[in-house]
């Protein structure tokens, strides 16, 4: 049976993936979305061409008004919440305004949610909530108490807002920490994205540190399905890990971009950078058991695929 979802953040680049798989399946969709200068709104235009027939809505998640009125209006079955301030560094510059957006956004949703308990939330959080850690791989249920930068902390506090929420009126939710996402329409300033652009016009990539930090790089494709499973089967509060599950050296990445675009990249060496990790990798056996989520694109298939993408667009 079609379903009427919301997704915020929906011209982004996870977003309009998601978007055009639940079209491709006959749900109807709803897109709310800022169209902020974080990059070039016109990508973010470009991406609505993968989402014909959907309702866009141009709006910030922080008006409260507006909120309230589209829930007035959706009758929505569920909403997936990606829209957010996204990126580790740049909060560290502007922690405010994440906890803005990233928070006060998120909880005038679950006000919203309250009075319709029934409507099923998914919530974008992120890897970085497991912090600086040496025991591998991730699980869910570690201890997660010291995120290291504002960006992390502002996506641990919309879990526990979430967990709240449900425990006081009853929203069926399921967090979904991503793992580094990357393909086709991702956003310009992310690792990927840039090195294969600098790459292709012989330019330096910043490396930071001695390359040996480490990925759970994750296909689009693969988090797209993890996403609509989390929506199809969301019912009391869970928590997932979507990633890859396998690691990828900085050092080794680069090399891959390189032979992707038959050129060697060129580095410019910097020191690591306050907020950075050392490793994240995802225990997805959660996932696996409960969502049949079943991720299959290696770093290799899908750094070529995305090469392939970024110069079809040249």
């Amino acid at each position: 049976m079609p379903q009427n979802v919301l997704i915020t953040g929906g011209a982004g680049f996870i977003g309009s993936h998601v978007g055009e798989a639940l079209l491709a399946r006959g749900d109807r969709v709803t897109v709310l979305d800022n169209f902020n200068d974080y990059y070039d709104p016109a990508i973010k235009r470009a991406n609505l061409a993968s989402l014909p027939g959907t309702t866009v809505v141009t709006g910030d998640i922080r008006d409260k008004a507006l909120v309230s009125r589209l829930f007035a209006d959706g009758r929505f079955d569920a909403v997936i919440h990606l829209a957010a301030m996204a990126g580790v560094r740049p909060s560290i510059l502007d922690p405010l305004h994440y906890e803005d957006v990233n928070v006060r956004g998120t909880l005038h949703f679950l006000e919203e949610l309250k009075k319709r308990p029934k409507t099923r939330f998914v919530f974008a959080s992120s890897s970085s909530v497991y912090g600086d850690r040496a025991n591998t791989p991730f699980r869910e249920t570690d201890d997660i108490h010291h995120p290291v930068s504002p960006y992390a902390a502002t996506k641990r506090a919309g879990e526990l807002h979430c967990w709240t929420y449900h425990h006081l009126y009853g929203i069926p939710t399921s967090c979904l920490r991503f793992f580094t996402v990357y393909g086709p329409r991702q956003r310009p300033e992310m690792a990927i994205h840039k090195f294969v652009k600098a790459t292709l016009e012989g330019k330096p990539i910043p490396f930071y540190g001695d390359g040996s930090t480490r990925r759970d790089y994750t296909y689009v494709s693969d988090i797209v399905d993890g996403v609509v499973r989390a929506l199809d089967r969301c019912a009391g509060y869970e928590i997932y890990n979507l990633g890859e599950s396998a690691t990828t050296s900085l050092q080794e990445l680069v090399g891959i971009i390189g032979e992707a675009c038959g050129k060697t990249p060129i580095l410019d060496r910097q020191p690591m950078q306050a907020g950075d990790v050392l490793v994240t990798y995802a225990d997805i056996t959660k996932s696996r058991d409960k969502l049949g989520y079943d991720p299959h694109t290696s770093v290799r298939e899908g750094v070529e695929r995305f090469v392939k993408w970024y110069r079809d667009r040249a």
